[in-house]
Formats: C-alpha cells, sequence, structure tokens
C-alpha cells in the first residue's frame, strides 16, 4: 500500500524522494502513529505524519492534500464521531446522475435528524453500500457518502463538491491564498474600484501643479510663475473579507484579480480569508488558518467604523451554516454565521456583499437569499456594472 502511496504523489508533481519515502516508513515502524483505544490507526494522524516527512515546501501543501484524497478516498470526521470508516466504503465505482424530477423526489432531512442518523449509521454498518438510500456509501441517494445524490447531506470520502449541497464535509483540505500580484488582462476593474476613492486636500501648498505652472509662465511673458496646490491624500479605508475554497475555487481567477486591483488601488487596505460564512475568527494566511487565528470581535474592535466593508464570496452553502449553531462545515461553532454578519454590518456602516456567482442563478440558490437579506439586499454580481454600483453606493 505504502508504494502505491509513494507513487501517486510522484504522479502528482510532488518533488518526493525515495529517501523521504524510507523515512515515513521508520516513522511508521518506530510507532510514531499508534493505534487508537479501539485498535484502529488513525489516518489524519497518518496524514500529518505524512506531510512532515514527504513535504519539504509548503507550497506543494494543497498539491498533497489533493493526492492523498485521491488515494485514500476521505479523512477522519470532524465531528464528534470517534468510529473510522472504512476506506473501501468510499471507493467510488459508479457515480449518480439523477434528472430533476428524480431529485425532486427525495426528502431531505433536517438539521438534528442529519446528525442523529448518522450517529445510528455509525453503530450499525458493517459493510460498503452502493447505489442505496440510507446507509453511508457511494452513488446512491443516502445523505451520507459521495458519488450521489441528496438534496441535503454530509459530504465523505468525495474529493470536490458535485451538487453544492452538502451541509458538513468529511474531507479536511488546505485552501491557497489570493494571488494579490495577479496580472489583470483588463483595466476595466481597477477603474471601477477607483470610484470609491476620495481624495482629501489637507495641509498646505506642497505640491507642485505643473500645468498651471506652464500656463501662468507663459502667460507672463517668460518670467517663472510656479504654483501651488494642496497635495492630495487617498483616504479611503477597505476591508475587505474574502471567502476561500470549495465552490470559491470556480472563481479563483476572477477574484484574484480583483484583489489584485483592491491593492493597487486601496492604500489603506486590510483583509482576511472566511470559509462559506463569517465565524468567530478568520485568517490571513490560509496554510496556517488553523494556527494564526484572529477573533472576529478583535477585527471589529481594532477598525473604525470608517472602514468599508466588502464582502467576496459566492454564498453558495447549506442554510445551516448562516443559521444554525454548529452549522459550519469544519467546526462546531457556538454562534450561527447570521450572528457574525450582523454584528460586523452594524459595525461597520458602509458594507457590501460582492458575489462572483452569476446573477442568474441567485434566485436558485436559498443560501444566497438568505446572505441578500443579511446584507440588506447590497450584493453585486462580479461584473464592471456591478463593482460600479457596490463602489457608488459604499462612496456616499
Amino acid at each position: 500500500m505504502m508504494i502505491d502511496f509513494f507513487y501517486t504523489l510522484r504522479s502528482a508533481k510532488l518533488p518526493v524522494s525515495v529517501k523521504e519515502y524510507l523515512t515515513l516508513i521508520e516513522a511508521v515502524k518506530e510507532g510514531v502513529v499508534g493505534p487508537m483505544s479501539d485498535g484502529a490507526y488513525s489516518l489524519d494522524d497518518f496524514y500529518y505524519l505524512a506531510r512532515t516527512a514527504l513535504v519539504k515546501d509548503e507550497k506543494h501543501y494543497d498539491k498533497f492534500d489533493r493526492a492523498f484524497a485521491a488515494y485514500f478516498k476521505g479523512v477522519e470526521l470532524l465531528a464528534d464521531f470517534t468510529k473510522d470508516i472504512p476506506l473501501e466504503w468510499l471507493r467510488k465505482n459508479l457515480e449518480l446522475e439523477l434528472s430533476p424530477e428524480e431529485k425532486a423526489k427525495i426528502e431531505k432531512m433536517g438539521w438534528d435528524e442529519l446528525m442523529e442518523t448518522l450517529k445510528k449509521r455509525f453503530e450499525e454498518q458493517k459493510e460498503r453500500h452502493e447505489g442505496g438510500s440510507k446507509m453511508i456509501g457511494t452513488g446512491g441517494t443516502s445523505p451520507f457518502g459521495a458519488y450521489g445524490f441528496n438534496p441535503q447531506g454530509i459530504r465523505i470520502g468525495q474529493d470536490k463538491s458535485r451538487n453544492k449541497s452538502a451541509v458538513k464535509v468529511w474531507d479536511q483540505r488546505a485552501y491557497k491564498d489570493y494571488d494579490d500580484s495577479q496580472e489583470l488582462g483588463t483595466r476595466n476593474i481597477k477603474v471601477a474600484l477607483r470610484r470609491l476613492r476620495k481624495f482629501a486636500r489637507e495641509g498646505a501648498e506642497e505640491e507642485l501643479d505643473l500645468d498651471d505652472t506652464i500656463k501662468s509662465t507663459a502667460a507672463n511673458a517668460g518670467w517663472l510663475d510656479i504654483k501651488m496646490v494642496p497635495e492630495r491624500h487617498n483616504n479611503v479605508k477597505v476591508l475587505l473579507l474574502m471567502d476561500v475554497g470549495g465552490t470559491m475555487d470556480e472563481h479563483i481567477h476572477r477574484v484574484e484579480e480583483m484583489f489584485s486591483a483592491a491593492k493597487a488601488e486601496f492604500k489603506h487596505l486590510e483583509f482576511y480569508y472566511f470559509h462559506n460564512c463569517v465565524y468567530d475568527f478568520m485568517w490571513k494566511n490560509n496554510r496556517r488558518r488553523f494556527s494564526e487565528k484572529f477573533a472576529t470581535w478583535d477585527i471589529i474592535r481594532k477598525y473604525n467604523k470608517d472602514y468599508k466593508l466588502i464582502f467576496v464570496g459566492d454564498a453558495t452553502m447549506s442554510p445551516y451554516e448562516i443559521l444554525q449553531p454548529g452549522g459550519s462545515v469544519e467546526y462546531n461553532n457556538e454562534e450561527a454565521g447570521a450572528e457574525w454578519l450582523q454584528r460586523l454590518t452594524n459595525a461597520f456602516p458602509k458594507f457590501a456583499w460582492i458575489n462572483p456567482e452569476p446573477q442568474g442563478v441567485w434566485q436558485y440558490r436559498q443560501s444566497i437569499s438568505v446572505i441578500q437579506q443579511l446584507m440588506n439586499q447590497r450584493m453585486y454580481p462580479l461584473t464592471i456594472k456591478g463593482l460600479e454600483e457596490a463602489m457608488r453606493l459604499l462612496s456616499k
């Protein structure tokens, strides 16, 4: 098994050497990753051991995560369940495709019923299931598993989103920071953002007005007539909060273009990342998002209310992630995301939400409708017109 894992990493273009592979083997033999109380081995512990032994540079973490997920088809559940799911249950043999009529017939569970049922499945299930409607498996209509369809379930062992309907996600992924040096293919985004800039004339006349100086000198028969104007300062302050990972992977290029433009246009720009919805903490570096957290309360207290608050995200998630305590796909948040969104918009009266998802699909996403209500309908598409309208609102 280990040699196949090694070749999987090499196929993913990871610079893994034989020496590092042997180091991993030695660590496993020495018991660095040991069995848990029930005798089963923790795949999560092995993941961290393998990453430490095999990955020499943080820039390769995302490639490693993809290769690891592709080989093992899942990692340990992040919720409060201790029983491991055999990886064989999650192996992909088929991928279910249903018509809209067939999808409409499938009933969805409520939050409490979903979590309670998953606990029961852990206790009851003893073997692999495929194409079913109840157990943890693949290619069926069960709310638990991969490569099937359910209007509201827990995705387990699937490498990426397919139907955008999961309320919890089994696999833990490493997100990549947006590139703020991305070269823009057009100047239009910069021009749209520039509408927000307000210049306040402050201080003494210290800046040379070259055009007026030339004109006045010419009119004065060649005698030098220097003209000065107050120096201009860009006083716009922007707090940029960006959704990253999951369904936002589809919009990376456009968000990077906007991020690059914002860095160029706004002298006073602060930015943080979140995933799907804002909760009690955010981060600035995606590789260290669990070790370098910034409490949302601290962010609210740190910046004055004159900052313009801009959210960037597709607002595409389970409504539970916004409205339900514990609804986050990554951990059990004590307070609902809606509470934190309201605190942020109360703290920063000038706010807007920029959505890279095509505006034509907004009406079909329940979570987008919820976010629009929380934003007082201040949601704009990531288009030139949408950015201009958002900047016009923020500049009032």
